[in-house]
């Protein structure tokens, strides 16, 4: 690569609602471990929404967005040896930093205060420890094709966290599940459920076009809107759902449509059957005002939570960011045997230029996942 080379990027600068297309640096191998990836696809995650809304990340401004992505690898470094130029392969949202597994995960896209790796909404990536880090998109029945790469992209971050939030509840086929919130992550997991045998899913949220979206994979949708989901999904199943999941977190909103941080927590434990599981992936998050998180003290990071009610039920509850190491290779095997497809949340494909206005556009429910599209290597 060509000293002092620049690249487009999204950045983001602290100011609430605005992302910024700018050019930066190209990254460059800075260890023999390194691989430099040329991103064909990105994604903008419900994660990257939290830091449109001055609520979540780093402090310290401005930094490179976007923690989703799937590329080609351009140049490698002289110790990797599980990878080549050429190779097509996917970036986990948070990588091993410096060579000690599970001890130094840092992540992509969210700043110096969780790593510092850079971000994916970008022309290209450095990842570092790439033979443990990448993962390789196989060419089982041609699927390491760029046809393919919404698919692989979704395993590297919401379709794992939505594998694991079912994980997280104890579910098990037959089950039936109240899918709290109908974005990507809530989207993927009505589909994982499915997927996996559950008997009956709910998809609970307020925006028909993604009820009408969990309606065509089979899930039953539930509009929130100025109508209690709770009594709606008892009409349906008196005793309640076993599992249910939060795919949406502390920007939560009630019934009337007003912010409410423990509005899905209270909703679960309502409507969970007695021995019951929670699974909890939407974020929560304990920033307080800064430069990068200008409006973060609008959020508690406490919430009210309905202890005797969730104790009288004898019920269980796991949350927390998933680990996707151990559940990739089973995702990866789903797609490249055509045996799942989760790119079928993705709305729009874009040109990087265009990333400002399709983040305003997925912050008002106008679009269901948004793709960044990048030139091919390969194909050109």
């Amino acid at each position: 690569m060509a000293l002092n080379a620049t690249m487009r990027a999204v950045l983001w600068a602290g100011i609430p609602f605005q992302m910024n297309v700018t050019s930066i640096p190209m990254p460059t191998i800075q260890s023999p471990t390194d691989t430099i990836v040329k991103i064909t696809t990105a994604g903008i995650c419900g994660t990257d929404l939290h830091v449109y809304h001055g609520v979540y990340g780093s402090a310290d401004v401005p930094y490179t967005i976007g923690h989703e992505g799937v590329g080609v690898v351009v140049e490698v470094g002289s110790a990797v040896s599980n990878f080549r130029v050429g190779d097509r392969v996917i970036i986990p949202d948070s990588v091993d930093d410096k060579g000690l597994l599970e001890a130094n995960r840092v992540s992509y896209g969210l700043g110096s205060d969780y790593g510092d790796a850079g971000g994916l909404q970008a022309e290209y990536a450095r990842v570092p420890y790439s033979d443990s880090n990448l993962m390789a998109i196989p060419a089982t029945n041609g699927t390491n094709t760029a046809e393919y790469d919404n698919d692989y992209l979704l395993v590297g971050d919401i379709w794992g966290t939505a594998w694991g939030a079912i994980d997280y509840s104890g579910f098990q086929p037959g089950d039936s599940v109240a899918v709290f919130g109908a974005g990507p992550v809530g989207l993927l997991a009505a589909y994982t459920a499915l997927l996996r045998g559950a008997s009956r899913v709910y998809s609970v949220d307020h925006v028909p076009e993604r009820l009408a979206i969990a309606e065509s994979i089979g899930a039953i949708p539930i509009n929130f809107n100025n109508s209690d989901p709770v009594q709606q999904i008892m009409a349906q199943v008196p005793g309640g759902v076993m599992r249910s999941l939060d795919c949406v977190g502390y920007e939560a909103v009630d019934i009337h449509g007003q912010p409410r941080e423990n509005e899905i927590i209270r909703n679960m434990i309502a409507v969970t059957a007695a021995g019951g599981g929670l699974g909890q992936i939407g974020i929560f998050g304990s920033a307080t005002n800064s430069a990068g998180t200008p409006l973060a003290d609008t959020l508690s990071h406490n919430i009210d939570f309905p202890m005797a009610d969730f104790f009288g039920k004898s019920l269980s509850m796991r949350s927390g960011p998933v680990a996707l190491e151990s559940l990739a290779p089973g995702l990866i095997q789903l797609i490249s045997s055509g045996r799942a497809r989760p790119s079928f949340i993705v709305s729009s494909t874009i040109g990087i230029e265009e990333a400002p206005e399709y983040f305003a556009r997925f912050d008002d429910h106008l679009e269901t996942k948004v793709v960044i599209r990048f030139p091919d290597p390969i194909l050109e």
